[in-house]
């Protein structure tokens, strides 16, 4: 065979596709999209908390329910997380899961004494730690693609680049050399084949279909993602208590966020139908590593008004977060030739070859969305509550800045108000009492963020969640248990082919913790 020749027969002039490390449009609804968080007591009603007082995850909600103390206390909540995905690929049905234990909240409440000079009764000081989110989560999925490869896409996102910035000998511009096509480059996946009409760089592969319209190649495609960390947030909240009808706070939120995701994609068992006795390749293995450090800050504002003893409302804004980010991304491609003639002339004989990039280091800003919390709550008598909230998020107004000269976001921040839209995320709650036993339960609903269905796949997570609780004048106890579920969608890789693979995937968390709280 003429190698050379059946590349250049089989060549499809294709646009750019999309990058297969996680783009920026996501990685901004990642950060923006946070679930209800705080004791034990608030999650095992649904996490409603707006117009609920007398419990730390005020200090995160609205502080103006840190006024409703009458002692200082301190909490630690120990909890575990239980993340299973199960996804569909080509006909093909994997599941995978993930448990972690950890501390996702704990607290120090400060309690000032009363004063009823011109209505002031007291006011309350917290600092609080609450995971806001959690990252550990692991999915996998594998299946026979007739359709077409990642190297389809290697092909399609060299269009146009000269093949000298490949080269990491060049001596002029190599900056392509860190990037994905320049390592299907260098591992001969890869090669320029000439130019167009218009004077761009083509790109052929020995694994390209042979030009044939009937030539189908098949090959196993498998990849495992694994994703770790936490988004967490330290607050610094103050109350005021006004006559037992008007409660007024403030609070200084001070987020980290950690993340580190990893992807092991292959390919093997290539197979083309024309041919079944080509095999110049046994198998080409993509491990992508990004981690991002975030910090950022935020402030929230609240209020909780009691007009009358058996009913409370509560409004709170939070700001929108500015966080300053740093991402490190690496990534090495493997190929295992199975001791193919390159060139079929016997001077390029390969077997292993592999190449990685630099690790790549971007930094900049991100601003997540603010919030506008609305909560209202019915007690009946002694024997407990109903309670209910509505926060209204625009995830459409996250942007991405940098201080960078050259550096531009514009088309980023264009997709994210493209994709994304305002949501109203509802919760619902309750409490029954039993002398000093407590019994919860409740639920909450997240729409989709996004404009249009993506995928045919919609993106709501839906929450149920109970608990119970014992207390005492000396020390509580409360326990919450929280299902949730939800869907979603992942591209491998995209090209400008039809049926660009698609895995499905449906995601169900168990989230447990328990809070122990002492009073002082």
């Amino acid at each position: 065979m003429k190698i050379l020749g059946k590349m250049l027969a089989g060549v499809a002039m294709l646009l750019p596709g999309l990058l297969q490390a996680q783009n920026f449009t996501e990685t901004a609804l990642l950060f923006s999209r946070v679930k209800p968080a705080g004791s034990a007591r608030i999650m095992g009603m649904g996490g409603v908390q707006t117009s609920l007082g007398g419990d730390y995850s005020s200090a995160l909600s609205n502080p103006a329910g840190l006024g409703m103390f009458n002692r200082s206390e301190f909490t630690i909540s120990p909890g575990f997380n239980s993340a299973t995905v199960n996804s569909e690929y080509l006909n093909n049905k994997s599941s995978d899961s993930k448990t972690n234990l950890h501390i996702p909240a704990f607290s120090l409440v400060f309690q000032t004494e009363q004063d009823g000079r011109k209505g002031f009764l007291s006011g309350t000081f917290a600092v609080t730690f609450n995971r806001v989110n959690n990252f550990n989560q692991v999915f996998s999925y594998q299946g026979d693609n007739a359709s077409n490869s990642i190297i389809d896409y290697f092909m399609d996102d060299a269009y146009g680049i000269n093949p000298a910035n490949f080269d990491y000998q060049n001596n002029g511009d190599n900056s392509y050399f860190n990037s994905l096509p320049g390592l299907a480059y260098n591992t001969y996946l890869i090669d320029n084949v000439g130019q167009d009409q218009n004077g761009e760089y083509i790109y052929g592969s020995p694994l390209q279909t042979f030009g044939d319209p009937d030539d189908i190649r098949w090959a196993l495609q498998n990849e495992t993602i694994r994703t770790t960390g936490s988004h967490n947030q330290w607050n610094l909240s103050y109350g005021a208590n006004l006559s037992d009808k008007l409660f007024l706070g403030a609070g200084l939120g001070l987020s980290t966020i950690r993340y580190r995701s990893e992807k092991q994609y292959a390919e093997s068992d290539f197979f083309f139908e024309l041919d079944p006795n080509y095999a110049p390749l046994d198998r080409l293995d993509l491990v992508e590593e990004l981690q991002i450090r975030a910090s950022g800050i935020n402030a929230t504002l609240g209020t909780i008004f009691r007009p009358m003893d058996i009913f409370q409302i509560g409004l709170s804004y939070t700001t929108p977060t500015l966080l300053s980010v740093t991402d490190v991304y690496r990534s090495e491609l493997t190929t295992e030739w199975n001791n193919f003639d390159y060139f079929g002339d016997g001077q390029t004989i390969l077997n292993d070859e592999s190449e990685y990039t630099d690790e790549i280091i971007s930094e900049y800003s991100l601003r997540t969305p603010g919030k506008l919390s609305v909560g209202a709550v019915v007690f009946i008598n002694k024997y407990g509550f109903v309670s209910a909230d509505v926060d209204l998020i625009n995830y459409a107004g996250a942007r991405y800045s940098s201080g960078l000269s050259g550096i531009s976001f514009d088309s980023d921040n264009r997709s994210i108000k493209d994709a994304y839209q305002t949501t109203a995320n509802v919760r619902l709650g309750a409490e029954f009492r039993m002398d000093k036993l407590r019994f919860r339960a409740g639920g909450s609903f997240m729409p989709d963020p996004f404009k249009t269905e993506q995928n045919n796949s919609s993106r709501n997570i839906t929450s149920f969640s109970g608990g119970v609780g014992y207390r005492t004048q000396k020390f509580y106890a409360d326990f919450a248990i929280v299902f949730s579920q939800g869907a979603n969608t992942y591209r491998p890789y995209s090209v400008n082919l039809p049926n660009s693979p698609l895995v499905t995937m449906d995601n169900k968390t168990s989230f447990g913790m328990i809070t122990l709280g002492f009073p002082f």
